[in-house]
C-alpha cells in the first residue's frame, strides 16, 4: 500500500498544515490550560506528555501515562478546538496495540496523534504508523524522530543521513507530517523541507529561529512542547519568591471568576 493511499483525509486539522502560515500549536496539560489557549484564538491544541506525567507523579517517556493520556483526551476531545495528543511512543512496542490506542483516541474526539521513535528500530516505528492509519484512518499522524532530541543529529559512521532515513521511512508508512524536535539550524530545516513530501514540524526554541523565520523556511507546524507548562511552573516559583521577599507579585493573574469560567464543559 502506498503512502498516499494511507494519507489522512483532508480534514480541517490536516488543512492547517498546508497554508502559507505554519500551524502554531500550543501544548496544554489540563482542561483549564487548553480552554485558556483556545480562548486566545488557537484553532488546535496539543497535549504535552511531560506535563501529563509530572502532574501524575510519573516519569515522562516511559509509557507510564497511557491511562492519564487517554483520560485527558476524553476531557478535551469534545471541546470546540481541534485536539492532537502526545502519545509518547504509543505506550507499546506492539503496532497493533498502538493502533488500538489511536482508535480509542479518535473515538473520544482527538484528530491527531504524535508518535516518537526514541531512536528505536526504524521498521518497528514505521509499523506503528501503518497500524494507526489502518485503525484510525482519519487521525493525523505526526511521526517524530529523536535524532536531534536524544542524539546529536550527526551522520552515521558509514555516512548518509540518519534523520532523513527515518523521516523517509515514516512518511512512506503513512505519516501525515514528521517532527524533528531539537533541530534549530535554519539551513538544515530548509533542506528537510525541500526533501520531504509531507509537512515538517519543528519544536519552537527561545534560542532558535523565530516564528516569522520558521515561516520563511517553509515549516508546516511549530509546536511548543512542554515550554508553556515549564514557564507556568517557573512563574509560580517566581511569585512565591517575590512574596517571601516582601514584594508584590508581577505579571498577569487571572481572576477566580476567570478560572471558574474555564472549568465549564
Amino acid at each position: 500500500m502506498s503512502a498516499a493511499s494511507r494519507a489522512c483525509p483532508v480534514t480541517p486539522f490536516a488543512a492547517l498544515h498546508h497554508t502559507e502560515v505554519p500551524l502554531l500549536l500550543p501544548n496544554a496539560w489540563d482542561h483549564a490550560s487548553a480552554r485558556a489557549l483556545a480562548g486566545q484564538g488557537f484553532p488546535a491544541i496539543g497535549t504535552t506528555s511531560l506535563a501529563v506525567a509530572a502532574a501524575a507523579g510519573l516519569p515522562d517517556g516511559t509509557a507510564a501515562t497511557r491511562d492519564e493520556t487517554l483520560g485527558l483526551a476524553l476531557v478535551l476531545g469534545s471541546q470546540s478546538f481541534l485536539l492532537s495528543v502526545d502519545a509518547e511512543d504509543g505506550f507499546s512496542q506492539g503496532p497493533d496495540e498502538v493502533g488500538e490506542f489511536a482508535r480509542r483516541l479518535a473515538d473520544v474526539g482527538a484528530v491527531g496523534i504524535n508518535l516518537e521513535d526514541r531512536l528505536g528500530d526504524i521498521d518497528r516505528h514505521a509499523a506503528k504508523i501503518a497500524a494507526v492509519k489502518r485503525a484510525a484512518p482519519g487521525l493525523f499522524v505526526n511521526a517524530r524522530t529523536d535524532t536531534y532530541w536524544l542524539g546529536d543529529g550527526a551522520d552515521g559512521d558509514a555516512g548518509g543521513d540518519p534523520t532523513m532515513s527515518r523521516l523517509d521511512a515514516y512518511q512512506q508508512a503513512g505519516a501525515d507530517a514528521v517532527f524533528v524536535p531539537g533541530l534549530t539550524d535554519p539551513g538544515r530545516i530548509a533542506e528537510l523541507v525541500h526533501r520531504l513530501d509531507v509537512p515538517l514540524n519543528v519544536l519552537y526554541s527561545p534560542a532558535g529561529p523565530t516564528v516569522p523565520q520558521l515561516t520563511d523556511l517553509g515549516v508546516g507546524r511549530i509546536s511548543l512542547g512542554s515550554l508553556l507548562y515549564r514557564r507556568a511552573l517557573g512563574a509560580a516559583l517566581e511569585t512565591m519568591a517575590e512574596i517571601r521577599a516582601g514584594g508584590t507579585p508581577r505579571g498577569r493573574t487571572p481572576s477566580y471568576d476567570d478560572v471558574q469560567a474555564l472549568g465549564a464543559r
